[in-house]
């Protein structure tokens, strides 16, 4: 089950409903928050995917319970887009693949928000988002080589900060990020 902040219901509705209630429901929420929108419209899962991407929101998935298509969005924020980085240990997306195709021994650490790493992430990738991780750092060996991954490389920039402020000896940003991921994925059933 997805956590999401808002439900949204536009069952039975026909295009463009759809896409014009989800405007009016992020609006509504916070950046970084999950909108969950409940459709009966075939039509609606291309619709909102390509809204999303054109309005800067990310699309995350969509399921179908019963058929009612459950489609899931992320509202970006502003940071995410710039993917500012202050944390100056980093590593590259392919440098990052390297890696994990030598089975080197480290740990990935995703910290974007459950309802993108259910959807979408790379295999072995402990997943431990940035709002909880100050709560799970007991989940974490301070000697282990931490490779952390986000989005856009924003919030793992703020989490290896906050990691090698917490003692974490061997911690490294991925940049860009799941955004621009070219290696095997997972999804979560």
């Amino acid at each position: 089950m997805v956590k999401t902040d808002k439900v949204l219901d536009a069952k039975g509705l026909a295009c463009p409903m759809p896409i014009v209630k989800t405007k009016k429901a992020v609006n509504d929420i916070q950046p970084g928050e999950v909108l969950e929108i409940q459709a009966t419209d075939k039509g609606s899962t291309a619709d909102l995917k390509a809204w999303a991407e054109k309005g800067g929101h990310q699309y995350l998935g969509t399921t179908e319970e019963g058929g009612i298509l459950k489609h899931y969005l992320r509202k970006s924020t502003i940071d995410e887009e710039k993917a500012e980085t202050n944390y100056s240990v980093l590593i590259t997306n392919e440098e990052l693949k390297v890696k994990l195709e030598k089975n080197e021994d480290i740990v990935l650490l995703d910290v974007r928000e459950e309802a993108e790493y259910l959807f979408n992430h790379i295999p072995g990738a402990l997943s431990i988002p940035l709002g909880e991780l100050e709560d799970r750092l007991h989940e974490l060996d301070k000697e282990s080589q931490i490779f952390v991954v986000c989005r856009t490389g924003s919030r793992s920039d703020l989490a290896s900060q906050k990691l090698t402020e917490k003692g974490f000896t061997n911690v490294t940003n991925v940049v860009p990020g799941m955004s621009e991921w070219h290696g095997p994925t997972e999804t979560v059933n």
